[in-house]
């Protein structure tokens, strides 16, 4: 009919560009009341006041995200894992804010993925509770685990139920504290298409700026978090958003003895840092396929130092300067099992000294995992100097 839009000969592509174009406006109406230039300059700048909350922070893993204690998700389990004496001493430190993983899926309930069950979130509160009773800011992690994700990736139903669930979080803690509670996304997503993941991202902001209008949101690159796929992105429409990256590089020498990801990293032992051609060459011949120990290898000719780590990120903090929007890095780490101690001191030294430099917030992975700043090997945190001291902490002597 001539002068009417007709929705069903549009094509696909078409409508989806519509829709998503009407839910970036719905995004940054929410965000920006009245859409004046002002008021987009005063919410970025807000955004950028309150990253200074997260300038020195440590994950928490394993309490409720990736939970291997055989009690599973449950109280007793979230009692035991992490007590009031971890949360006094990780602000004992100096850090400032702690990233809190949080699985969604015990909690998610298909269809009515709004509707939280009180009992399981009440254990959440408590520890919400206990962070920010000690004058700790905390980011909200959403970290499910890859069949989670691998579902965000394909299907857009599931992304509406994910927004929803989104919605019904960010309402319940709308009450606390904007300037000490985050809310980010989702950890490390596992789209192949940064295209869909900037639909999904952008949707699920939406939602949780209706159910928190007042709290920053956290956002990050498609795959895995890398500092390349941030690169990749334009910032959301909504101004108070902190965008966060991962680091791991090079993955050989960080992982180096773990069992998951590249299979040849089990094989991996004593991998220095800073890497040489010629220091690395012993490390690397306990590889068994010519193309992994090529890989290995190259860490070596690559030489990883610390100028090696000030060239990337000043890819970053170039990317952040042209958007005018706050950069944090809230992973890096190395896997403690085979590194040399002094090697994954100086890595993690350099690391923090140079996002440091770069005026970039960073929460070290993690608190007393396989990465940690502390063991527990009978329960009780041991405190590992010399990772402290990496990190530009202190340790305390009471």
């Amino acid at each position: 009919m001539t002068g009417v839009l007709n929705v069903r000969f549009l094509p696909a592509v078409l409508l989806f560009y519509l829709a998503f174009s009407w839910g970036a406006a719905n995004s940054r109406g929410q965000s920006v009341t009245d859409g004046s230039q002002a008021n987009v300059g005063a919410q970025s700048n807000l955004a950028r006041t309150r990253a200074e909350h997260l300038r020195h922070g440590i994950n928490l893993s394993e309490w409720f995200a990736q939970v291997y204690d055989p009690r599973g998700y449950t109280k007793e389990h979230f009692q035991a894992w992490n007590t009031a004496q971890d949360i006094a001493l990780i602000k004992a430190l100096g850090f400032d804010h702690v990233r809190l993983s949080v699985n969604p899926q015990p909690m998610f309930r298909p269809r009515q993925a709004d509707e939280l069950p009180a009992e399981y979130l009440s254990n959440l509160d408590a520890a919400v509770k206990m962070i920010l009773d000690a004058n700790l800011a905390v980011m909200i992690d959403i970290h499910p685990d890859s069949d989670f994700k691998e579902k965000l990736a394909k299907e857009g139903d599931f992304t509406e139920q994910f927004a929803d669930f989104w919605r019904g979080l960010a309402r319940h803690y709308s009450n606390l504290d904007p300037n000490l509670v985050f809310f980010e996304i989702l950890n490390e997503p596992e789209a192949r298409d940064p295209y869909r993941w900037y639909g999904v991202e952008s949707r699920v902001a939406v939602a949780i700026r209706e159910g928190a209008p007042n709290h920053t949101i956290i956002a990050t690159g498609a795959r895995y978090s890398d500092d390349d796929d941030l690169l990749s992105i334009e910032p959301l429409h909504d101004s108070n958003v902190i965008y966060t990256f991962h680091f791991y590089d090079p993955h050989v020498f960080t992982h180096q003895g773990a069992t998951w990801g590249e299979n040849y990293w089990h094989f991996v032992k004593a991998l220095p840092y800073p890497s040489t051609p010629e220091n690395v060459e012993a490390s690397i011949a306990a590889i068994p396929e010519p193309a992994k120990r090529l890989a290995a290898a190259r860490y070596g000719m690559d030489r990883w130092n610390a100028a090696r780590m000030d060239e990337e990120f000043d890819q970053v903090a170039a990317w952040a300067k042209r958007w005018n929007v706050p950069v944090i890095c809230n992973e890096f780490g190395v896997f403690r099992k085979e590194a040399r101690p002094e090697h994954r001191a100086a890595w993690i030294s350099d690391v923090r000294k140079s996002l440091e430099k770069h005026g970039i917030g960073w929460t070290m992975w993690d608190y007393s995992g396989g990465f940690g700043v502390v063991t527990k090997p009978n329960g009780q945190p041991i405190v590992d100097e010399l990772t402290v001291k990496a990190l530009g902490r202190t340790v305390p002597h009471y």
